[in-house]
């Protein structure tokens, strides 16, 4: 089924990259920027050269995020969240998707929804949220916090699994990033921007 949904999602984001304006000063519906090694990474001396590339081209309804990652493990799975501060312990997070590295250690995705100036979570009142985990060492919440609006404006990339992170010669840590809450540490993120983040400077 991933194949499916990665294969659909690559077609959305070249025809987003057909329309989109290209990058200049006076293109306000599209932004191009670079995400570096994570402060995890970096501290561990390990993944050495990642390091991505990402386009977000504004649609009208929605964005299209674009991100070209290298330098990774090859033939491994990592986990992109967009995120309310770039470092540990990370603020809010919202599951974005997977990408997957080639055999060269290369990795492409294209992500749809809300990547602007706007882009928030929000939590009015605290109600029943499903528990889906329940043995990990990450269970799921039963209910959420109340939070006003937070602005998350800020990317960040995951090892999909802490055999992952060995791989690129990191600490075998594990972290709830992804999808079964098993995720390795972070390898990629934007914390070369300021706390703003490089998102809010997109207008919707």
């Amino acid at each position: 089924m991933r194949k499916y949904v990665s294969a659909a999602l690559g077609t959305l984001g070249t025809i987003g990259c057909m329309l989109a304006v290209p990058q200049s000063a006076s293109a306000a519906n599209s932004i191009l920027f670079s995400m570096v090694r994570s402060a995890a990474v970096e501290n561990a001396g390990c993944a050495l050269n990642a390091t991505a590339r990402v386009t977000v081209n504004s649609l009208g309804p929605v964005e299209v995020m674009h991100v070209e990652a290298s330098g990774l493990p090859p033939n491994q799975e990592f986990d992109l969240f967009v995120i309310q501060q770039p470092n540990n312990p990370f603020g809010m997070a919202w599951y974005q998707g997977d990408m997957e590295s080639n055999a060269k250690g290369r990795a492409v995705g294209d992500f749809v929804g809300r990547f602007n100036n706007e882009t928030f979570i929000v939590a009015p009142g605290s109600v029943p949220a499903p528990v889906v985990h329940h043995s990990t060492p990450f269970p799921d919440a039963a209910t959420n916090p109340v939070t006003a609006p937070i602005h998350t404006f800020h990317i960040g990339l995951w090892f999909g699994t802490p055999d992952a992170a060995v791989a690129a010669g990191c600490p075998n840590t594990q972290t709830p990033f992804n999808g079964d809450h098993t995720a390795g540490i972070q390898v990629l993120s934007t914390r070369n921007f300021t706390v703003n983040g490089p998102l809010r400077s997109l207008a919707p």
